[in-house]
């Protein structure tokens, strides 16, 4: 066979595609300017795009976490289940659910839905504003509170999409080994363009919650960083919905109604998630600032890390004195729950106000996960540690929220939490915010799971339940070799120290 020919060619190619990028640089680009943005605004943009990329892969964290807590035969259901709903979340929030969260509200809804931007349309970029529906100037006025940040919109938007995705998950992990498939995906439609946008608008888009002076009552504004109740209660609220409808897995409850162990499969799994998770949270609250300039993220993701600490500490003692023992469950929950509390004040408090809500959310988390079994199968804890610390989290700013930083970030009372200024303002701000956030959350959840109740059902019959969601629901085993007869194995190897026999492998016909 001659290969002169073939040489030939990959040498002339290789010296076309080296000279392609010189040649593109060589043509003048007229519209070069269009793209421009300034400095700031490059290195602003880097930053929320690292940080997003951070609470991107946090999907990670939650999967694996999961699946720790699941039995074997239903981990398989749960990569297609993260796979879907961080799909669906991202098309439902670009279509609609960005522009009802941080869009300009049309006039006269009082702060209750925004109006502009679907599709991210608009706004017509940093450097070149549209300012034919927007004369102030495109992305500041189409997404009024997004446009406080000089960040470009694309980089905004793929970071609180990141965010919906989170909540939306939060939402599964108590309903493991027992619900339909297709639930997800009906839900989560709805999750994505309704209920986490509105949500997400009154608390922290520029809606009535946040702004404050509701209806003339002269209430100052609330305060949530970067979503203790906007997307961990939120999310926490959908799984209470949830499980009202769906009920408790097989097994679970005794005939004397006492709550029953039901055992994960995989501890080191879980401890794995419980520390991407913790890691992603740096570019949670991190980014949040959405400024890489004036040097707030690297405090607030001390203030972060000083709280997560303090909830694995306090979760270890408070397991020893209520269940005689280190639970590995209960802390890593505990770092967990830690992280969601200091999520609404990270950008609030100074940091020695990380220790006390990192110790009280971790040390609630035994009592409260033992005491939330006894009537309700929550598998990872998500009321108690997203739910439940969500609203720790949240009255935590009327305690510690700082002055300078309230008035740096402009928003609920400049003089400050009660620790501060004396005055109960910041903290009834916040127990009326996540009020209003939960009943409108569980109203709408309870009702659009009730409704797929009765249309295409929650819950797989007891069979596929005691068979497994991996095999039932997809035809397949997460782990094929725990559960599939040896003799069907083809392909695996025998256990080790195992003869090969008959029973161990099949004869493959040779050629």
């Amino acid at each position: 066979m001659r290969r002169t020919p073939v040489i030939r060619a990959l040498v002339l190619g290789l010296l076309v595609a080296l000279a392609l990028p010189n040649a593109a640089h060589a043509i003048p680009d007229t519209d070069s300017a269009t793209f421009a943005i300034e400095e700031a605004t490059g290195l602003n943009t880097m930053w929320v795009m690292v940080a997003a990329a951070f609470v991107f892969f946090m999907q990670a964290g939650f999967l694996l976490l999961e699946l720790g807590f699941s039995r074997g035969k239903n981990v398989g259901t749960l990569v297609a289940k993260i796979l879907t709903n961080m799909s669906i979340a991202l098309l439902g929030f670009f279509f609609v659910g960005f522009a009802f969260a941080f869009g300009a509200e049309p006039s006269g809804l009082g702060g209750l839905i925004g109006g502009h931007g679907f599709m991210l349309s608009d706004f017509g970029g940093v450097a070149s504003p549209d300012t034919t529906l927007f004369p102030s100037g495109g992305s500041q006025a189409a997404f009024p509170v997004m446009g406080i940040f000089d960040v470009t919109v694309e980089a905004k938007f793929i970071f609180q999409y990141a965010f919906c995705a989170v909540s939306l998950a939060i939402v599964w992990g108590s309903t493991l080994e027992r619900i339909k498939f297709g639930v997800y995906i009906m839900y989560g439609i709805v999750f994505s363009t309704i209920i986490y946008p509105l949500g997400a608008h009154w608390v922290f888009g520029g809606g009535f919650l946040q702004v404050g002076d509701w209806l003339g009552t002269g209430i100052v504004g609330m305060q949530d960083f970067a979503g203790s109740t906007a997307v961990h209660l939120i999310g926490a609220t959908g799984a209470l919905a949830a499980l009202l409808i769906l009920g408790p897995r097989k097994g679970k409850y005794g005939p004397d109604g006492k709550p029953r162990a039901i055992p994960g499969h995989n501890m080191p799994l879980f401890g794995l998630g419980v520390l991407i998770l913790w890691l992603g949270w740096w570019g949670f609250n991190g980014g949040t600032a959405f400024s890489a300039l004036d040097g707030r993220f690297p405090e607030i993701i001390l203030v972060t890390n000083i709280a997560a600490a303090c909830g694995v500490l306090g979760a270890l003692i408070s397991s020893v004195i209520f269940n005689k023992t280190v639970d590995i469950g209960m802390v890593g929950n505990g770092a967990i729950a830690a992280l969601v509390g200091i999520t609404a004040p990270s950008g609030y408090v100074e940091a020695w106000a990380g220790v006390p809500i990192g110790l009280v959310a971790g040390f609630m988390v035994p009592p409260l996960v033992g005491l939330i079994d006894k009537k309700v199968d929550d598998p990872v804890g998500v009321l108690t540690v997203h739910g439940l610390a969500g609203v720790w989290g949240t009255l935590a700013c009327g305690l510690f929220t700082a002055p300078r930083l309230a008035q740096y970030n402009a928003f609920g009372d400049p003089a400050g939490g009660l620790f501060y200024s004396g005055s109960f303002a910041q903290l009834i701000a916040q127990a009326v915010g996540f009020c209003i956030a939960f009943g409108f959350v569980f109203i709408m959840s309870y009702a659009t799971f009730w409704i797929i109740d009765k249309t295409y059902g929650m819950r797989v019959s007891e069979a596929e339940e005691d068979a497994g969601l991996d095999i039932t629901e997809h035809g397949m085993y997460g782990y094929p070799e725990q559960f599939i007869p040896a003799a069907e194995l083809v392909g695996y190897s025998p256990s080790l120290g195992a003869p090969a026999t008959a029973t161990t492998r099949k004869e493959v016909p040779t050629s």
